[in-house]
């Protein structure tokens, strides 16, 4: 049975091509600065992006956490939303290894933070308080994307209130491809910004920080201090600048077989969310677990979420879409709307 896994975009699996891409790759020691392959794809990203320096690091967590702890110090206070994966799904590393203070708040509905709660939630100049440093905002946020105008009126606010700007940009080619304009539309309201290579862009592992040289000199240091440091990393650098010549632009199929599967719910009955980008939101309520276990016996993985996530990606195509809605019209005929909500 071919396993078509819905979970995240986390699960896809290298391309022929980019493994023989990764078997090509010239080689040498990063944490000397000596690999090739790694240099081109920092000094590739930071200029698309427009920035003057990358770092390449192993994860997203990783990279959005030198990213904090190079804009603050310890005992400073980084304002972020409640659903942010760097204050809610990264184990709070800032706080733990960072001594960084977060000051979550609660997301939009269109993904966003509401600019005057971020003001209002700034500590006065006054040792009783942890210094508010920085803002960081999510995006694409729970397959949302930022508007562009929001993103000009939060850069202006940063600058107003003299906060650093980081993004926590793990989806930005989506959120890119969402709104036809180039990454770095996007990323020019930013001091910094966390691009992950392992989600929709198809990559087997990676992230990449980007910022000023001076930052990225500092988050160097902690990449180092937290064990960051690669040797002969070209290997996996080769795959991410496979990816970005190879993957942003079929990021925008995702995006149609997620709108495609949403439609098919809804016409099932379902409850489902606005999809803007790759993810598809599903009110299972109390069911979730027994659709994850009659899923699975289909060959489709689910999480057991009541406010399910279905994520499309590039290891699943328009066929799979149609075997997923099949799945779930299944589950409404055996399980009846009145007795599943």
């Amino acid at each position: 049975m071919s396993l078509i896994d819905l979970r995240s975009d986390t699960v896809t699996r290298p391309t022929a091509g980019m493994l023989q891409a990764m078997v090509r790759a010239e080689t040498g020691d990063d944490v000397y600065g000596e690999d090739p392959t790694v240099a081109h794809l920092q000094a590739r990203l930071a200029e698309e992006l427009g920035f003057e320096a990358g770092l390449f690091v192993p994860s997203g967590t990783m990279s959005n956490l030198l990213g904090l702890m190079a804009h603050c110090e310890r005992g400073d206070e980084y304002i972020v939303g409640q659903q942010a994966h760097t204050y809610k799904y990264e184990g709070g590393g800032a706080a733990v290894l960072g001594s960084i203070q977060p000051q979550p708040l609660e997301n939009q509905a269109d993904g966003s933070l509401d600019l005057a709660q971020v003001a209002a939630a700034i500590k006065p100049d006054d040792f009783h308080f942890a210094r508010t440093r920085l803002l960081a905002l999510e995006n694409t946020m729970q397959g949302k994307v930022l508007s562009l105008d929001y993103l000009a009126q939060a850069s202006a606010f940063c600058t107003d209130h003299n906060l650093g700007h980081h993004l926590d940009g793990a989806r930005l080619f989506n959120a890119a491809v969402k709104l036809g304009v180039p990454a770095g539309a996007i990323s020019r309201h930013f001091d910094s910004v966390s691009v992950c290579l392992s989600k929709g862009l198809g990559a087997p592992v990676g992230s990449v920080l980007c910022g000023g040289r001076e930052f990225i000199a500092r988050a160097n240091r902690l990449r180092k201090m937290v064990g960051g440091g690669m040797r002969q990393a070209g290997l996996l650098a080769a795959a991410g600048l496979y990816a970005l010549d190879h993957h942003v632009a079929r990021l925008a199929d995702d995006h149609a077989h997620a709108q495609r599967l949403a439609e098919g719910l809804v016409e099932l009955g379902y409850t489902v969310e606005p999809v803007h980008t790759n993810m598809v939101y599903v009110d299972m309520g109390s069911r979730a677990a027994l659709l994850r276990d009659a899923a699975a016996a289909q060959g489709v993985r689910l999480t057991a979420s009541a406010r399910l996530r279905l994520v499309t990606h590039l290891d699943v195509d328009a066929s799979h879409i149609d075997k997923v809605i099949g799945v779930f019209a299944t589950f409404a005929q055996q399980n009846p709307w009145e007795s599943s909500n």
